[in-house]
């Protein structure tokens, strides 16, 4: 049986248990779009949480500080320019 992880120290064995079968019996294919999925619900995430502290930003600052939040600031700088981690 595969072990829990932390983060489903709470879950019902069983519903554990079924969750893993379901991924066992995922093609590469779907996996791979299930983690594709997941990235970009976390980046729509950090998008939002942006576009809530500043209302004001337009999309490529959005896109500037979501980006610096998840690949940090100096990262940002050396792919987009220095202004872009300042934004």
């Amino acid at each position: 049986m595969a072990t829990r992880y932390g983060w489903m120290a709470d879950t019902d064995e069983q519903a554990f248990a079924a969750l893993v079968e379901l991924q066992r019996k995922m093609s590469p294919g779907q996996k791979l779009a299930a983690v594709l999925e997941m990235a970009a619900m976390a980046i729509r995430a950090t998008e939002d949480q942006v576009r809530r502290e500043f209302p004001k930003a337009s999309e490529r600052e959005v896109f500037l500080r979501a980006a610096s939040i998840r690949l940090g600031a100096e990262t940002v700088a050396r792919v987009y320019g220095r202004a872009a981690a300042s934004a």
